[in-house]
Formats: C-alpha cells, sequence, structure tokens
C-alpha cells in the first residue's frame, strides 16, 4: 500500500485532500491523472449498465433531500456505527476496529481502558436557510440510492417502463466515518455507482443472478482478476435491515480482504416506506396482467474510490530489468489514463512537427500525450509508471521511412510501424 501512494503522489494521481494547511482525514484530491482512471472507470461501468442496455434510466439526483426521506429509508434512526472514546485523551474509535485483551479494549494511544459502545450515526447534517433550529435540519445524503427511489414514479410517468427495469446513478455521497483510514478506502467523502432495479416480486431470484453475472464480467473488463474477487454471502444477523439477501464481491487489497462492492436484494422495502411517509403511491400497473403491485428491486452497489483503489492494486508491479526494478501499473488499455504516449527523439522542430501531427491524428480514437522531457530510457519508465499500455517513439529515420518505433508497456517489444498505419493499428488495441 505504501509503494502504490508513495506513486499516487509523485506520478499526480492522488493527493491529500487540504494537504498545504495539514490535511483533512477523510479526504483525497485526484490529479490530472487520477481524474482521467477515475472517470474511465465510471465511463466504463456507465457504458455496460446503462448505454449498451434498454432497460437502464440514468439519474442524477440531489446531494441534499428532504430530511423526511431519509426518516423513511432509516438513516435517521438507523445509520449508525458503534463508537468507543478514551476516557482520557477522549480519542474516538469504532468499537469493531479495537481488537479486546482478555475481554476489555484499551484505547491504541495511551492503552487507557475504552469506555462503553455507544451509536454513533454517521450522517453529516446541516442546516437549510437562514435559521439554525430543528426545521431546517438537512443531511449530506450517505447514499446515492434515496434519490432514485423518490425518482421512482417521475421515471414511470416520464417513460412508462416495463418491468424488468433499473435506474442508474455515479454521485456523491458523505458519512461522517469515526476513523477513516486505509488511504481511499474509507473515506469521508466519496463516489458511488449504484443501480435500483426494479421487478415482479417472484422474479427476484433470476434478476439477482443476472446482475451477479453481470458484475462479475465488468470487474473483469477493468482489470480486476478471478482470483482475487471472492463473493461473500451476508448471513441473516449481519445484512441491513432492508434486505432479504446480499452478497458482497471483497478483493484482496493491500490491506487483506475486503469488500469492494454489494448485491443487495432490498424487496420491496424502499417504495412501500417512501408510499407512507410520502402519501404517495408508489406502486406500478402492469400493462400484461392489468395487476397494480410494488415492485421488488435488486441493487448492485460500488464505490468509484475503492474501485479506483482494486484497479491499482491489480496494476500495480515491479519487475527486475537489469541491474534496476521497473515499476508499472499495467492498466487495460480501456481505462488507461493515457493510452499512447508520443515520444520523439530530440526536441528539434523536425521531430516535434510529424510527433505533434501523429498525437493530433491519434486523439480521434484515444487518450494521447507528446512526452519530450528527459532521455528516451527515463520516458519509457515514466510511462511504465503511469500504465501508458503504447509508446510511439519518432526518431530521425522516420524522416526517411516513414515509419515510427512502437513500444509494448507489458512486454517492452519494440516494433516498426508506417505512420499512415497507425490509426488502424491502435484502434484494434485501445479499446
Amino acid at each position: 500500500m505504501e509503494a502504490i501512494v508513495s506513486l499516487c503522489k509523485r506520478r499526480g494521481f492522488i493527493f491529500p485532500g487540504s494537504e498545504i494547511y495539514g490535511g483533512l482525514a477523510g479526504t483525497f484530491d485526484y490529479g490530472p491523472l487520477g481524474v482521467m482512471l477515475k472517470k474511465n472507470i465510471q465511463n466504463s461501468w456507465w457504458k455496460h449498465f446503462v448505454t449498451n442496455r434498454e432497460d437502464m434510466y440514468g439519474i442524477d439526483a440531489a446531494i441534499l433531500m428532504n430530511p423526511r426521506a431519509w426518516e423513511a429509508s432509516g438513516h435517521v434512526s438507523g445509520f449508525s456505527d458503534p463508537l468507543v472514546e478514551c476516557n482520557k485523551c477522549h480519542r474516538r474509535y469504532r468499537a469493531d476496529h479495537i481488537e479486546e485483551k482478555n475481554g476489555v479494549k484499551h484505547c491504541p494511544e495511551d492503552n487507557e481502558v475504552l469506555g462503553e459502545p455507544r451509536q454513533f450515526n454517521m450522517m453529516f447534517k446541516t442546516n437549510i436557510g437562514a435559521t439554525e433550529d430543528p426545521t431546517s435540519i438537512s443531511y449530506l445524503r450517505p447514499e446515492t440510492a434515496g434519490g432514485m427511489f423518490v425518482n421512482f414514479k417521475n421515471v414511470v410517468d416520464s417513460f412508462h417502463p416495463r418491468l424488468p427495469f433499473g435506474l442508474a446513478q455515479i454521485g456523491k455521497a458523505f458519512r461522517n466515518e469515526i476513523a477513516p483510514r486505509d488511504f481511499i478506502f474509507r473515506l469521508r467523502e466519496m463516489e458511488q455507482m449504484e443501480i435500483e432495479y426494479f421487478c415482479k416480486p417472484d422474479t427476484w431470484e433470476k434478476t439477482f443472478e443476472h446482475l451477479r453475472s453481470e458484475f462479475n464480467v465488468w470487474l473483469f473488463s477493468i482489470g480486476l482478476s478471478k482470483e482475487k474477487i471472492h463473493e461473500v454471502e451476508i448471513g441473516d444477523g449481519d445484512r441491513a435491515h432492508y434486505s432479504k439477501r446480499t452478497i458482497d464481491f471483497e478483493f484482496d487489497f493491500p490491506i487483506g480482504q475486503k469488500e469492494l462492492a454489494g448485491l443487495a436484494y432490498r424487496t420491496d422495502f424502499d417504495l412501500k416506506q417512501h408510499s407512507l411517509f410520502s402519501k404517495t403511491d408508489l406502486s406500478y400497473f402492469d400493462e400484461d396482467t392489468k395487476e397494480r403491485f410494488v415492485p421488488h428491486c435488486i441493487e448492485p452497489s460500488i464505490g468509484v474510490e475503492r474501485a479506483v483503489l482494486a484497479v491499482l492494486a491489480s496494476a500495480y508491479k515491479e519487475e527486475q530489468v537489469g541491474d534496476e526494478i521497473r515499476t508499472v501499473l499495467s492498466f487495460v488499455p480501456s481505462i488507461a489514463p493515457i493510452q499512447v504516449a508520443i515520444l520523439p527523439l530530440s526536441k528539434k522542430e523536425e521531430l516535434i512537427n510529424p510527433a505533434r501531427k501523429i498525437l493530433q491524428s491519434l486523439q480521434k480514437i484515444g487518450r494521447v500525450q507528446m512526452d519530450v522531457t528527459q532521455s528516451i530510457g527515463k520516458r519509457y519508465r515514466r510511462q511504465d509508471e503511469i500504465g501508458t499500455p503504447y509508446c510511439v517513439t519518432v526518431d530521425f529515420e522516420t524522416l526517411v521511412d516513414n515509419e515510427v518505433t512502437v513500444r509494448d508497456r507489458d512486454t517492452m517489444k519494440q516494433e516498426r510501424v508506417p505512420i499512415k498505419d497507425l490509426e488502424e493499428y491502435f484502434a484494434k488495441k485501445l479499446v
């Protein structure tokens, strides 16, 4: 993990939040390469689950919602973690993160006995408007799902979708974590990619298995290996209150096997609760059977940051090459921040000009960068470190034969390719 964190800072992927002011726990800022990596993962998810399907509808709900929505979902009364506090230094910890010794939990800082656990609600409170009183309280959303459930009727009335269909959203969520930690694994500000997929009550098992399969296909497509993904069935006592069945997709992170994503059968809990609290009918009328009922819901959900960390952990490699260690991020080409680097062998205009023309040509089909600083060997190593799958070297021979040297990141093999064939050459490799 330390090597990944160091590379992310050094190469402009991820920076500590508010770093020049000493930082703010649980927050991180994405640099130029990190933004591209994150967007590519999000775009891949959106394409797989929304663009390439006929049964999905995109949503972008507001972060602030009427607080009654969070009362209906159970978040106001039940969205909490067990908190313990040290009576001496008054530091607070999640009770389930502190190991017991002889039946007693001790403070990691001063070894004092910790107090009894009490529940701590993780929603961030805020106030709406000019006054600060109980009537102005609102919350930063702790998940994106709520905004989709309260828009269920709007989508049905606007588009008249046939069951089964889903609502999909990528958006910010906020949790007042007691102990944010492990880089971008546990945060106070995060992004989620979630689907609420509605189906008939008697088809939920078939729908669950379909989404389970599709989720695995997508995880593999972004470069995660099957060997590092573990499906864990969550037992009755450990599931969320709304779930009748949940599978966690756990991943072998550098910090151990931890939750990456989840697939939950939420039954008809959410639509019924929002109907009850809002006094709005959220049932569905089936034109084929002439029945009216409340649809059931399957929810695939994954945190963007955990997906980014899993991709980084999967891609990170250190290899012995001669007398040195080569650090490589072996991203699959479709999500690599930079897919092709153009490397003119010299800064002389006679090489820069054809290199720039190649750059402009390849920008039509992928993410391309010109790199002119330092020796060609150091540039290769730099592009390896940021995960660029291919480098195109423009040398003085190019001026004679109109060919360039293409280097493969993973094999380090090089081949000469005519400039006129480059677009076709990369069009097959960058998908």
